[in-house]
């Protein structure tokens, strides 16, 4: 049964993916971990191959659109595929089982893990919630010259530590950032944070590829369904608002978010 829903689930990180651009992975990690029975560890991993693949064909759909923004995505994805080669390859396999100890209770690198992602999930929800409309003020006239390289290159590093350590995509941090500092139309800005992400998940899952032992089933069915939602989803933006989207998937993150912490630091 939990095995059902978990693929059930899939299809609603490609909803996500499709209708806002983000928060695929913020979903991918806790399904795996709570519903399939992966590591904590090897579910980030994981969750790199299945967002990244269905972020690609978002990519793909929103380029044969016309809706990328290929600068932006070379000054993002540069730094970020630098950040998560350093931190999969030398921050996370530093981090030892048992990090530290609080009082008598000995914290795992799981159980950190687990609640950094569920903290994360309450930025995240806060940021869609809280999120006001963008709408589609700036056009493509006025996006030439605006483009703010130094701070986007910062964030580029950053959103790489967050997708090496959590193997969370950064579409809520990703899409704020090509608004704000570019000046995208927010449709243009959801094509090129699928690109992005995908490219950072992508390199991630590639950097990580030789240190576990894959369900190579259970990622290629979770990425089928996934994608099959994407499209869904991409269908379904075109009719919603997108600040109502947003609105709404802010308080569904924060439930779960909330939930994790309860689950991992209580019962």
């Amino acid at each position: 049964m939990m095995e059902i829903l978990g693929y059930i689930c899939s299809i609603l990180i490609g909803l996500s993916l499709g209708m806002v651009g983000s928060g695929g992975s913020i979903l991918t990690v806790p399904v795996l971990v709570y519903l399939m029975s992966v590591p904590p560890s090897l579910a980030t991993t994981s969750s790199l191959f299945i967002v990244g693949a269905t972020s690609l064909a978002g990519g793909i759909r929103a380029y044969s659109k016309k809706k990328i923004d290929f600068r932006a995505v070379t000054e993002f994805g540069i730094p970020s595929i630098f950040s998560i080669f350093i931190t999969r390859h030398f921050l996370l396999p530093a981090l030892p089982d048992t990090l530290f100890q609080l009082g008598k209770v000995p914290i795992s690198k799981d159980l950190f893990l687990m609640v950094l992602f569920a903290l994360l999930m309450l930025a995240a929800s806060v940021t869609m919630i809280r999120n006001k409309p963008a709408g589609d003020a700036g056009t493509p006239e006025k996006q030439a010259g605006e483009h703010r390289v130094f701070p986007l290159m910062l964030l580029g590093l950053v959103i790489g530590m967050i997708t090496g350590l959590l193997g969370a995509g950064g579409g809520f941090l990703i899409i704020p950032a090509l608004v704000l500092l570019l000046k995208l139309p927010m449709r243009i800005a959801v094509g090129t944070s699928l690109l992005i992400i995908a490219i950072n998940s992508l390199f991630g899952f590639l950097f990580s590829l030789k240190q576990f032992d894959y369900n190579w089933l259970l990622l290629i069915s979770f990425t089928v369904l996934a994608i099959g939602g994407l499209f869904i989803g991409s269908r379904l933006a075109e009719k919603i608002p997108g600040p109502r989207l947003k609105t709404g998937f802010g308080w569904f993150i924060l439930i779960m978010g909330i939930y994790i912490i309860i689950r991992e630091l209580i019962l």
